[in-house]
């Protein structure tokens, strides 16, 4: 059966952050960091999609805070929009504060994976409904992102990108 829904959707993986993986500052290296987050919006665009999944792009990446040695680590990635053959992936990094236990997000990304079948030709995924205020604004955002996306590639002509002029207009 295939998830419709964001919250049948979800990875999150948690790690420690090792000395071979920190700069001399020792905080986690920015690529390591990345490289997580590929590995979790990889397999939540795999379990939504039930195909083989390639990264088609990283939108979006904010370093907001260091990560230090020793921290643990959670990358949760979840769906929050599909389109007719790619699905953004909203990924928010947590650290783990070892006393308390308590979360605080230091991260996040967006990543865009296109699903694929044996000979590496796009194929269609299912769309996904959003159920909670975070996924619904994430939705909508996704459509915005999309449109700006392409308007700079020179794929749309900024006139046809309907939801970014809806931005500017009253």
């Amino acid at each position: 059966m295939q998830p419709k829904f964001p919250s049948e959707s979800v990875t999150t993986l948690t790690d420690l952050v090792l000395p071979g993986e920190t700069n001399p500052l020792n905080n986690l290296f920015g690529g390591e960091l990345l490289a997580r987050m590929d590995r979790a919006a990889s397999i939540t665009a795999r379990r939504h999609s039930r195909r083989i999944c390639v990264t088609a792009s990283v939108n979006h990446v904010a370093f907001n805070r260091a990560i230090p040695l020793g921290s643990v680590v959670t990358v949760e990635s979840k769906v929050s929009r599909t389109f007719n053959t790619s699905m953004e992936i909203f990924i928010d990094v947590w650290i783990e504060d070892r006393e308390s236990g308590i979360k605080n997000k230091a991260n996040e990304a967006i990543y865009t994976f296109v699903a694929v079948d044996e000979t590496g030709r796009p194929i269609p995924v299912p769309p996904i409904e959003p159920e909670t205020e975070l996924e619904k604004k994430r939705y909508a955002a996704a459509l915005r992102r999309k449109q700006l996306s392409l308007v700079l590639a020179g794929k749309m002509k900024p006139s046809e990108a309907t939801e970014l002029k809806a931005l500017f207009m009253e």
